[in-house]
């Protein structure tokens, strides 16, 4: 590949020849993944997936043009501080490892897109993350987290936000000042109730609630009338509010986990209401539009 590197450091010989050797071996890990270069530090894609790494090779953190970075599926453990370093990176993808901690530095990549620290052993994160502001994706799935900072509320540019498989009871306020989210996953974590500031999520097109411990669903989920796909199946819903009928872009009664529509017939509704969900959505929807003209 002709590819050369700076000497980043004036310790001894052998240390030198030691980096370089870590350099090399990690080179020839990428494969068709880098297109031929003369330059190492103009690589700006590196792709790690599978290959039992524990820690970020050093002399990624002296490549200042680096904007995608694939770690996932390895055994990283922690990230170091360096990662600040990175002020160019739009995609970093972590899912997959073992990492119990995200660095405070994280909030210094101001470049930042992309971030995925799925499938880790997270209980809390970071802060520092809501510095991010060019956030557009978050996956935060498969972990132990059980609420947001505050400082979230300042990704305003966010539209995905995945933070289903978590140990979530309330959903974090920070999230209903996200105004730009249009997929929203909190499934399988505990969530009890959803918060009338629902409202607030007006661009939101997918929201995904499954498996939690929901009782009632709130009018106030009604107002949000981009909804394409809402899933509230395995809840312990009983009744559904007569303003249902104004989700008009949900397209049927969903049944399986990736078809848009409303996802309901999962829980212990009450009848006649169990009965007309085996039906199609405009039953469901006269039966409520009748119901409530009655009150």
């Amino acid at each position: 590949m002709g590819i050369k590197f700076s000497c980043h450091s004036s310790k001894s010989k052998k240390k030198s020849q030691k980096q370089l050797s870590e350099k090399s071996s990690v080179l020839n890990t990428l494969s068709d993944t880098i297109l031929p270069v003369n330059d190492a530090s103009d690589i700006t894609d590196f792709n790690f997936v599978l290959k039992n790494f524990v820690e970020i090779p050093g002399f990624i953190f002296h490549m200042p043009k680096v904007q995608k970075l694939n770690f996932s599926h390895n055994r990283l453990a922690r990230l170091p501080p360096a990662l600040g370093k990175l002020e160019q990176i739009v995609v970093l993808n972590l899912c997959g490892n073992h990492i119990a901690h995200l660095p405070k530095e994280i909030g210094l990549l101001q470049n930042l897109k992309v971030l995925f620290v799925n499938m880790n052993f997270l209980s809390e994160v970071p802060e520092e993350l809501g510095l991010c502001k060019k956030l557009e994706v978050l996956s935060l799935s498969h972990n132990c987290i059980s609420g947001l900072p505050w400082t979230y509320s300042n990704l305003s540019r966010l539209k995905k936000l995945n933070l289903s498989n978590n140990w979530i009871i309330n959903i974090p306020m920070c999230i209903f000042q996200m105004r730009n989210l249009e997929f929203l996953h909190l499934g399988s974590n505990k969530i009890e109730n959803i918060a009338d500031t629902i409202t607030m999520l007006g661009c939101l097109k997918i929201f995904i609630l499954d498996n939690n411990n929901i009782h009632v669903l709130p009018k106030s989920v009604c107002s949000l009338t981009s909804l394409e796909l809402l899933n509230l199946d395995y809840n312990s819903i009983q009744t559904l509010p007569d303003d249902l009928f104004m989700l008009r872009r949900l397209p049927r009664i969903a049944w399986y986990p990736v078809d848009k529509g409303l996802h309901i017939v999962n829980n212990p509704l009450s009848k006649p209401l169990s009965e007309i969900v085996q039906g199609e959505i405009d039953m469901l929807y006269n039966y409520l539009k009748d119901l409530k003209q009655l009150k």
